[in-house]
């Protein structure tokens, strides 16, 4: 059975192109003049008869009249107004009533957007060639900027790491066991209640809670001890080290309220793992353990996630720790989280490689992946990478899973447990990938899913891929 069409905008139109009134159409299709009337105006539905009558008379593709061609310009302008910079927000109805009245409208629109993403892209890459450091067509998105504002500070902020110093210090919490000791910190000092609750924080997700009026903290009862020791801590940030953060929040010079909304929790993050995870001890048991992070998350009662991401900070100007580069993405390769204590900067463009083995780790859950990586500009790197979850609700709750990737430069290797037992000095044993098709040179990977928006380009007729024309 054919669903129930409404295609009164394009009936209007292939009236229009051919120069007929509603009267003389009608006539053509032997139906009555109210009735087609009605068509245009989406009171009635397409019938299959009038459709055949209309292929009969006109010679038009039904295809004209498929809702499927419909849905999709839906998607793509739905892609586009999700993208837009500036403005409010464009309803879904109105992106319909484009569809079915202006769809010429609609794909033009379309259109002009994919040549704005490509010469976006393009600017990017050669602002990040000139070493502009990212893109210059547009104003970043607020949580691109905050993420930028860590890149610069080498992923290590030392006001607030040595205030977490400090308060370890003057607290004496045991190192992996803080969770109580931080909550009778928040009722000694601040006179704020910690509460378990049965629902996530208020109900919304929230795994924290804080209720101003009745002086309550209230943390979720999925969290681990090792993570409700990080939410007390991100509270006491808040609380205690709120002049600091304030401050270099001032000093960032984010370009809006949402960028500096976004900067504070971040800044208040990184207080708690400096506070959890306090550095001269981490950094002691890093070296000591070879950076093993299942012996370390032991140690500090935290998860395979949170230990990478502390690694990832280690990089005080008279006590550095391995450079690491810490990277979470999900199943569809969305990137969530990219920290760098180094010069490696992660693309903004296309995406990132599928040779990488945190995209392998999803085949391999809970196991820990090692690979030595050659980058095209022949930089190479060992990486570490393995699934984490999410979600403790009952059965049939969803969970969120991640895979989540350490890095560091090759020339680090050996200070890592997990080099054992690899080829580090063989050039062939390194797996090549790059950051992302968009903008990887490499014209022979068998993965690649599009060419680099950077190089003239042929149809290679034989393999069905996009190659490069050499350039001499």
């Amino acid at each position: 059975m054919m669903k129930k069409a409404f295609i009164g905008g394009r009936l209007k139109r292939l009236r229009e192109d051919r120069g007929l009134t509603q009267a003389a159409l009608a006539r053509m299709l032997e139906l009555s003049p109210s009735y087609m009337n009605q068509l245009e105006k989406n009171q009635r539905p397409l019938t299959v008869p009038v459709l055949l009558r209309i292929n009969a008379v006109f010679g038009v593709d039904v295809q004209v009249f498929s809702e499927d061609d419909e849905a999709r310009l839906i998607a793509d302008l739905r892609d586009v107004f999700a993208d837009q910079d500036s403005g409010g927000p464009v309803s879904m109805s109105d992106i319909r009533d484009l569809t079915a009245n202006m769809p010429g409208v609609g794909r033009a629109i379309v259109a002009l957007h994919k040549r704005y993403r490509a010469a976006s892209d393009r600017a990017d890459i050669l602002a990040a060639r000139l070493g502009a450091g990212g893109g210059v067509t547009s104003t970043p998105m607020p949580f691109e900027e905050v993420r930028d504002y860590f890149y610069r500070n080498h992923n290590y902020i030392d006001a607030l790491d040595r205030a977490a110093e400090r308060l370890f210090a003057e607290t004496r919490l045991p190192v992996g066991d803080m969770a109580e000791g931080l909550a009778a910190r928040l009722v000694d000092r601040h006179g704020i209640r910690v509460e378990r609750t049965d629902r996530d924080g208020a109900g919304d997700g929230a795994l924290r809670t804080l209720d101003p009026g009745a002086r309550v903290l209230k943390l979720s009862k999925t969290l681990r001890p090792g993570q409700a020791a990080f939410q007390l801590a991100t509270q006491l940030a808040f609380l205690e080290a709120t002049e600091t953060i304030d401050h270099l929040v001032a000093e960032g010079d984010f370009l809006t309220d949402e960028s500096r909304a976004l900067a504070r929790i971040g800044l208040a993050n990184h207080f708690a793992g400096a506070l959890v995870m306090p550095y001269g001890p981490v950094l002691e048991a890093a070296e000591a353990d070879r950076y093993d992070i299942d012996l370390l998350g032991l140690r500090f009662g935290v998860g395979f996630e949170t230990i990478c991401h502390r690694l990832s900070t280690l990089q005080r100007p008279d006590a550095r720790g391995v450079p690491f580069f810490f990277i979470r993405v999900d199943r569809a390769g969305n990137i969530s989280k990219r920290q760098s204590a180094t010069d490696f900067h992660f693309s903004r463009i296309g995406g990132s490689c599928p040779l990488w083995n945190v995209h392998a780790a999803f085949a391999q859950p809970g196991e820990t992946l090692t690979q030595v990586a050659r980058m095209p500009d022949g930089r190479t790197y060992l990486w570490v990478a393995r699934t984490v979850a999410r979600g403790h609700g009952g059965h049939g709750t969803p969970r969120k899973v991640f895979a989540v990737a350490l890095g560091c430069d090759l020339r680090h290797a050996d200070r890592l447990v997990y080099s054992d037992g690899l080829d580090l000095t063989n050039p062939a044993a390194a797996t090549p990938i790059g950051a992302g098709c968009k903008v990887c040179e490499r014209p022979d990977c068998p993965q690649r899913a599009f060419p680099p928006l950077d190089k003239p380009l042929r149809v290679d007729e034989t393999s069905r891929r996009f190659a490069p024309y050499s350039v001499g």
